[in-house]
Protein backbone atom coordinates (compact mmCIF):
# COMPACT_ATOMS: atom_id res chain seq x y z
CA UNK A 1 0.00 0.00 0.00
CA UNK A 2 1.48 3.29 -0.96
CA UNK A 3 2.92 5.58 1.75
CA UNK A 4 0.32 7.92 1.12
CA UNK A 5 -2.90 6.04 1.60
CA UNK A 6 -1.57 4.82 4.86
CA UNK A 7 -1.26 8.36 6.04
CA UNK A 8 -4.40 9.33 4.73
CA UNK A 9 -5.82 6.35 6.13
CA UNK A 10 -4.11 7.16 10.09
CA UNK A 11 -5.52 10.85 9.44
CA UNK A 12 -9.27 9.62 8.63
CA UNK A 13 -8.88 7.29 11.77
CA UNK A 14 -7.70 10.13 14.14
CA UNK A 15 -10.07 12.51 12.93
CA UNK A 16 -13.27 9.94 13.10
CA UNK A 17 -12.17 9.91 16.79
CA UNK A 18 -12.23 13.58 16.99
CA UNK A 19 -15.79 14.04 15.60
CA UNK A 20 -16.95 11.47 17.63
CA UNK A 21 -15.75 13.38 20.84
CA UNK A 22 -16.96 16.63 19.45
CA UNK A 23 -20.26 14.28 18.89
CA UNK A 24 -20.22 13.17 22.84
CA UNK A 25 -19.90 16.46 24.14
CA UNK A 26 -23.14 17.56 22.50
CA UNK A 27 -21.64 19.78 19.69
CA UNK A 28 -24.16 20.67 16.43
CA UNK A 29 -23.95 18.49 13.41
CA UNK A 30 -23.15 21.39 11.51
CA UNK A 31 -20.04 22.32 13.41
CA UNK A 32 -18.87 18.25 12.97
CA UNK A 33 -19.19 18.59 9.77
CA UNK A 34 -17.19 21.90 9.56
CA UNK A 35 -14.95 20.33 11.67
CA UNK A 36 -14.69 16.94 9.47
CA UNK A 37 -13.93 18.81 6.01
CA UNK A 38 -11.13 21.20 7.83
CA UNK A 39 -9.50 18.12 9.43
CA UNK A 40 -9.86 16.49 5.89
CA UNK A 41 -8.43 19.22 3.89
CA UNK A 42 -5.49 19.33 6.41
CA UNK A 43 -4.84 15.51 6.06
CA UNK A 44 -4.83 15.33 2.37
CA UNK A 45 -2.41 18.67 2.46
CA UNK A 46 -0.13 17.14 5.06
CA UNK A 47 -0.22 14.19 3.37
CA UNK A 48 0.53 15.25 -0.17
CA UNK A 49 3.42 17.15 1.37
CA UNK A 50 5.07 14.52 3.69
CA UNK A 51 4.69 11.48 0.99
CA UNK A 52 5.85 14.07 -2.55
CA UNK A 53 8.78 12.42 -3.96
CA UNK A 54 11.64 14.67 -4.32
CA UNK A 55 12.39 15.60 -8.07
CA UNK A 56 15.68 15.09 -9.06
CA UNK A 57 17.75 17.99 -10.23
CA UNK A 58 18.27 18.22 -14.11
CA UNK A 59 22.13 17.20 -15.29
CA UNK A 60 23.60 20.42 -17.85
CA UNK A 61 24.93 18.84 -20.90
CA UNK A 62 28.22 19.66 -21.38
CA UNK A 63 29.09 21.85 -23.42
CA UNK A 64 30.28 21.49 -27.37
CA UNK A 65 31.73 24.94 -28.21
CA UNK A 66 35.19 24.82 -28.92
CA UNK A 67 36.05 28.04 -29.48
Amino acid sequence: MPSFVLYLLGFVILSGGILFGANILGVSMEWIAVIGMVLLGIGVITGVAKTRRRDTPAVSEPSTDQS
